[in-house]
């Protein structure tokens, strides 16, 4: 497994109160990733959410049909960077739930590359996550996890799955890869939620 930190420019003294406990800011937007950046055709890709109810599937052009939203918000990493006020642009978890039953509290994401992380379906709604699909006005770049990503930004950023493909959900919380690999199963950043 290799780890790419390019980008990171070390340990800054700026001090925010944005910041969460044990996190230092960065101006420049790093890149961690374990294993190769997946190449992601968007003749290729779609979005897909499995319930147990039915499956519920978008091509990218039906993705880009859908409404998006402009979202300003900070972003924290478990190795300890915070970055301020980063610009996406994406499509609320909200709207693409709009027409999905399920019973089930917990929902794994699944990316191009075999990555997976869970999360409560209930820190997926109500405003606070999206499926990102540029930053800073520019398409989401495959570094970071472009054509598509999930973005949690209240949460650490590993739950923010890059080159995203789909939400299965779950009946129980079960851990996705860097949970088995001993990160938090939630991952708030104010209570530095770090490590099992």
């Amino acid at each position: 497994m290799s780890f790419v930190t390019r980008g990171f420019g070390g340990r800054s003294r700026d001090r925010d109160d944005r910041l969460p406990p044990g996190q230092t800011l960065v101006h420049d937007f790093p890149v961690l990733s374990a294993g190769p950046t997946p190449e992601v055709d968007t003749e290729e890709w779609s979005f897909t959410i499995v319930a147990e109810t039915g499956t519920h599937r978008w091509t990218w052009d039906e993705f880009q049909a859908l409404p998006a939203e402009d979202i300003t918000t900070d972003i924290h990493c478990v190795t300890h960077w915070s970055k301020l006020g980063t610009s996406w642009r994406g499509v609320s978890l909200d709207t693409l739930f709009e027409d999905v039953e399920s019973q089930f509290d917990f929902v794994m994401a699944h990316s191009f590359g075999g990555y997976t992380t869970n999360v409560p379906l209930d820190e997926l709604l109500d405003g606070q996550a999206w499926i990102a699909t540029e930053f800073d006005g520019e398409p989401l770049d495959p570094e970071h996890g472009g054509p598509a990503r999930l973005l949690v930004p209240h949460l650490y950023f590993w739950k923010s799955a890059k080159w995203v493909r789909s939400l299965v959900m779950m009946p129980r919380d079960d851990p996705g890869f860097w949970e088995q690999n001993g990160y938090h199963i939630h991952g708030d950043p104010w209570q530095e939620e770090r490590y099992w």
